[in-house]
């Protein structure tokens, strides 16, 4: 049964649409658009076609004004499209006239990415993580949807007296979330008494954006066999593991990747998750340097960090995947002279920009993992130094 539903889902063709605005180029919105195709794929879509509109400031009500949407709906009629997804939010009121409009499902970007974590969620505390974001997502967008919750043990004796319709559904939503929240809180108790009970050891944490090869480097590091694949969002949970270096033990956590404009509902529900960032007392803030907008990725990163108060700790750029970013930016007739000449100047480039807290490797070729292990090593050794220098025993 779940293969069939999987399958259905699988052939769901999909449009997607970006808006320009202010200084915004049409270069850019087609790379925000290829990462919006990526979160379809992983979520079992297949993009169709783009539309890009250029506007100073999105339409209050149809968020890209009527000509664009009727430029859509004629496209949409003329092939099989199943949803349209915008790479923005929208309002429940945009998504009720859009939808009214082209007459297909309408999803944003957060509701692409809670249906991408929903699908993921493995454990309960992640379940309860995305069954919060969901509902927190949905809340304020109740009023303007025509399709509205569907009531848990509705009929006589559930609507107060005078409530509508809209009123009794937020009433059961904000009973869902302060019940979630509950259960959530219980879950997260058991969580930092684990945590807790780890606080011998000096903590590593991998971050990064997703799909930056963060599970691959784990398992390398850890050898393990942490779930990894070519897709956004791979990894939800965080998965921790002891390692040893050297004689000198130490607890490596990966954990879930960051994007552009990830939903704050999701950053709200998933504090307990990264309450292993922050507690951590060394970052690997790892980086796909062979993805085009790499720096603006590490941006991102480094705010998302900011907002949950875990940017003042040691943090080392790791930049993965240096064998594809050799592919994608040497051509075959390039000397080994001049490569070596330019791959220099990405070093010390970098080199500079981190005060030498940085390095270069490929998790997947498995090259210069010997440099990143002596690194790591020297900055847990320092930090049991540090943290704890009545326990150091081994070095």
């Amino acid at each position: 049964m779940i293969d069939k539903i999987q399958q259905v889902q699988n052939e769901e063709n999909a449009v997607l649409i970006g808006l320009a605005q202010g200084n915004d180029t049409y270069e850019k919105i087609e790379e925000y658009l290829d990462e919006l195709a990526f979160l379809a794929e992983t979520a079992g879509a297949i993009t169709k076609k783009r539309f890009i509109q250029k506007l100073p400031h999105p339409d209050s009500k149809t968020y890209i004004g009527k000509g664009k949407l009727e430029e859509i709906k004629k496209y949409v009629q003329h092939h099989r499209i199943d949803l349209a997804i915008f790479d923005d939010e929208l309002s429940g009121s945009q998504i009720l006239n859009i939808e009214k409009e082209i007459e297909i499902k309408i999803l944003d970007r957060s509701s692409l990415i809670l249906d991408i974590f929903a699908r993921r969620a493995r454990t309960a505390q992640a379940k309860v993580q995305v069954e919060l974001a969901q509902y927190q997502y949905l809340l304020p967008r109740l009023k303007g949807m025509w399709k509205h919750l569907e009531r848990q043990g509705g009929g006589i004796g559930t609507r107060g007296p005078g409530e509508t319709e809209i009123e009794t559904d937020r009433r059961i939503v904000k009973d869902k979330i302060a019940l979630l929240r509950k259960t959530l809180m219980n879950i997260d108790k058991q969580a930092y008494t684990q945590r807790k009970d780890r606080d011998e050891y000096i903590r590593v944490s991998l971050v990064g954006y997703t799909n930056v090869g963060k599970s691959t480097l784990m398992n390398l590091l850890s050898k393990s066999d942490v779930f990894a694949e070519n897709k956004l969002f791979a990894t939800l949970d965080t998965t921790t593991r002891k390692v040893v270096f050297e004689a000198t033990p130490f607890l490596l956590s990966d954990t879930v990747g960051f994007i552009r404009k990830l939903p704050h509902q999701l950053v709200e529900s998933f504090k307990s998750t990264l309450d292993e960032v922050r507690e951590a007392d060394i970052l690997l803030h790892v980086v796909d340097i062979s993805h085009n907008e790499f720096e603006e990725q590490i941006g991102i990163v480094n705010k998302t960090l900011q907002e949950i108060n875990a940017f003042e700790k040691p943090i080392m750029l790791v930049f993965n995947k240096m064998d594809r970013y050799e592919e994608n930016t040497f051509d075959e007739w390039l000397g080994k002279a001049e490569r070596m000449e330019l791959l220099q100047n990405l070093f010390q480039k970098w080199e500079d920009l981190t005060n030498g807290n940085c390095l270069f490797i490929s998790a997947k070729e498995k090259s210069n993992i010997d440099a990143l292990r002596k690194k790591i090593l020297s900055e847990v050794r320092a930090a049991y130094q540090s943290k704890y220098p009545y326990k150091v025993t081994f070095f």
